[in-house]
This record gives structure tokens, sequence and C-alpha cells, in this order.
């Protein structure tokens, strides 16, 4: 992007103060990042943006936006006043969204919406200059950020949407106008707010309010409560993907791995393979073909990128432990479906040692956490995973069904502070033949379990 100060007030309509004859190449609410030409966005929250305007400057900043209500307005930089700086920043992306005018593709589900992002993206760079969301920005800050920072010549943006609160996902396809919106699965992420899995749906659903006419809506018909509301949404166009036959796009003769999946559709001869393993992986990669379909890319194009789509990583990699065995990391998030999926992929994957599973707390969850959580016990079987070592408050009731289920000293619980203790008992515990599984909320942070397990 390149807007000079004028052009940005004019666009939000608001009063500049310190006017100067700047240009804007480059937009960050973090003042650590901040750049010559960078303008800044101090969002307010706990930790105030707004006292660290200076910070930007002294990173090269050239100007910033100052939300009205703050008293004490810069006198040392152009400052752009405004209402609210999260709703400018939000105008300023969709104002740069239509100026570039890219084809949009609008990535959400309750899981594995970063992976089929990643192999959506793969596949539109085969044909169109190609952005994706990095990491997980999918919020209100991080869509915004993920519009701002496209180059102008971006002819297809793959951009994740995600929801906490009923709302959420009318106001971000709202924001990002998708050609093509997806959706990947209903789980119990956010029941806390949602109550039920319907309401999830419903949430999920939003998604189209912004859809483009003639936009099209993909979604995975393996889910009863996607079915129910698309017939009510019959007029949008449509397709559906999945591992049953009763889809528009179906996988089959599956092929796994511990480290890849292959599999044909009922669409084509050309074999598929993706350098991940586990149907639910089998299930991303058919909702990224069905949007590849769509783009008009070939299954010869599509079956290359997907074989070498860079994956986001801690979703089902698989590392080499500093123990001798093998470490399959699934630990950005966690809710029941997703963590019963890993733990019945886990369970079948061949090994000559023993099997361990680190489950920590899914949040979230609301009234039905403790149900929730004893659930996951449906996927642990001592003879196919021999310890479990949970983590974590909200799983304490897994905890209680599975000391009925397992031999005395095979289940382990520790407090999330207290991953010094489990950290020693894995390493006490593995062998050079085993595998350890780890999967839970991003707030639990086995990711730090994982940098200490994982060979250098």
């Amino acid at each position: 992007m390149k807007l000079n100060i004028k052009e940005m007030a004019a666009i939000l309509n608001a009063p500049i103060q310190n006017e100067a004859d700047v240009f804007i190449t480059n937009t960050t609410f973090d003042s650590r990042q901040a750049t010559q030409n960078s303008l800044f966005v101090p969002l307010v929250a706990d930790n105030d943006g707004h006292n660290y305007i200076a910070s930007a400057k002294e990173n090269g900043a050239s100007v910033a936006l100052w939300q009205a209500d703050h008293l004490d307005v810069p006198t040392d930089m152009p400052i752009i006043i405004v209402p609210d700086t999260l709703a400018a920043y939000q105008q300023l992306a969709s104002h740069y969204l239509n100026q570039v005018n890219p084809k949009v593709v609008a990535v959400s589900g309750s899981n594995g919406k970063t992976t089929t992002k990643d192999f959506i993206a793969a596949i539109g760079q085969k044909k169109y200059r190609t952005v994706k969301t990095p990491a997980n920005f999918n919020n209100e800050i991080g869509v915004p950020q993920t519009i701002l920072s496209m180059p102008n010549d971006t002819e297809l943006l793959v951009i994740e949407i995600g929801m906490d609160h009923p709302g959420d996902l009318d106001f971000l396809s709202k924001l990002v106008k998708p050609d093509i919106a997806l959706l990947t699965m209903i789980g119990e992420a956010h029941i806390e707010f949602f109550k039920t899995r319907a309401h999830i749906a419903d949430g999920k659903m939003e998604i189209i309010n912004g859809l483009k006419e003639n936009g099209h809506l993909v979604f995975n018909g393996d889910e009863p409560l996607l079915n129910e509301r698309v017939v009510q949404h019959a007029s949008i166009n449509h397709d559906s993907f999945g591992l049953t036959n009763n889809n528009d796009l179906f996988a089959s003769e599956i092929e796994m791995t511990p480290l890849k999946a292959s599999f044909i559709t009922n669409q084509s001869t050309q074999r598929f393979t993706i350098p991940l393993t586990g149907k639910y992986n089998v299930a991303n990669a058919l909702a990224a073909i069905s949007v590849g379909h769509l783009l008009h890319v070939t299954d010869e194009q599509i079956a290359v990128a997907l074989l070498n789509a860079p994956i986001t990583e801690n979703r089902t990699e698989w590392l080499v432990g500093n123990f001798g065995g093998k470490i399959l990391s699934d630990v950005y998030n966690s809710n029941p479906t997703a963590a019963k999926e890993v733990l019945n992929f886990f369970a079948e994957v061949p090994t000559t040692g023993q099997r361990f599973a680190v489950i920590g707390d899914m949040l979230q969850l609301g009234e039905a956490s403790a149900a929730l959580h004893a659930s996951v016990a449906d996927s642990l079987d001592p003879d196919k995973i021999q310890r479990v070592y949970l983590v974590g408050e909200e799983i304490a009731p897994l905890e209680d069904v599975l000391r009925d289920i397992y031999p005395a000293g095979s289940v382990k619980r520790y407090a999330i502070a207290d991953q010094e203790t489990l950290l020693k008992d894995l390493l006490n515990d593995l062998s050079a033949n085993d595998m350890v599984m780890l999967k839970g909320s991003h707030g639990v942070h086995l990711e730090n379990i994982v940098k200490q397990l994982k060979a250098n």
C-alpha cells in the first residue's frame, strides 16, 4: 500500500494534527515492528497502545492514529485523530481491499482452518499472485493486518477468519467480502459462548453474510448441522466435500503412513499426496481441492501444490525426539473432536515401543467442560496408548475416568505451571523406540514441552 497522510485522513474522515508531507507504505499495531513510513495503530487494551507511540516513532513510524478519548495528543509527529483506533484500522483495511480487489477465499471452522488455508494458498500460487493469513491472524485485529500487508498486485487472498462469540463471523465476512467461503467442520470450540454445537453451526454460517453476489460456499458435508443450514440457503452456490460418498467431492483409496496420506477422488483419477497424515487432514485437503476447482486450477497442478505445501508448525507435525523416538506435535489448539481425531490416528501408527499421550486442558468449553473432557476417554485404550499425561485443572474429569481403565501409575496429571515436573517425568519414562503425542489448547503452552523434547 502507499497512501499519503491526507488520503488516509480523507478515507477515515478524520482531522490531522501536526500535518506533514509523508507517505505510508505499511501499518503495525506493535511499536517494536514499526519501520520507516509505517502507520502505528495504538489499540486500546489492557496494555494500551497509546503508551507506546514514542517507541513506535523511535523505531521509524511516520504517522500514528490517536483515539479521541485519550488526552495528551503527541506534538512531535503527524497524528490522525479518530473515534476508535480499531474501527479506523478496519476501515483502512476495507478501503485497501477494495482498491487491490483480489479474489478472496475466506476459511473458517472449528478445526483444520489453518491447515486448509495453507493447502489452498499452495494451490492458488499455481495460478495467482497469492497472499495468505500468517500464522493464525484470524480475528478483528489480525484480519485487517493481513489485508494491509498484502502487496498491491495481489490476485488471490486466502484469509482465515475465526470466531469466539456470536456475530464475529458476520463482521469479518462483511469486512473481507469473500468470493468463496469455506467451512471445515463444527466442533466444540468456544461452546462456552455458544452453549450448543447447533449454535456454533449458526455462528459459522455467518460466513456467508458478506459473500459476494454469485459467490460460492464450500462446506463439510459430513456434518449434519451444516447440511441442515445449507438447505435453508439453497439459493447460494455451494459444494460439499467429505469422507463419505454423499458429498460432491469425496476421497477413496486412502493410504496413510506416519508422515503422509494419499488418495484419489470421485472426480478424477489423479492421486493426491499431502505431507500430513490422518483422515481429518485428508478432509482438509478435499476442502482445498474443491476451492482449487473453483479457481480453475488443474488437478495436476493441485497435486503438485499439495505435495509441497508449507504447513504452519505444530499441526500434526512429526519431529525427532532427543530421547531417540518420535514426537507428534499438535499443540496449537484443541477441542474434544480434534483431540479424539488425533488420538485415534496416533493409536494406529506402527511402533516397536510404547505410545505416550500428553493431553492438556481444552479451554472455553463452559458448563459442558467436565463431560466433554471425560468423553476423550473414548479414544484412549491402554493396549494402544500405554501412558497418559494430563495437564491442567479442566481435564481432571478425564483423569477420573482413566483411573478405572488404566493400570496404576500409567495416568499422571500436572498443573499447567508445573511443566518442569512433566518434562522430567517424560524424559525419564521415554525410550528410543517410543512415540509421544502432545495435544492441548494454546493457553496450556505445550509447545514449550515440544521444544524441550525435540532433538536440536
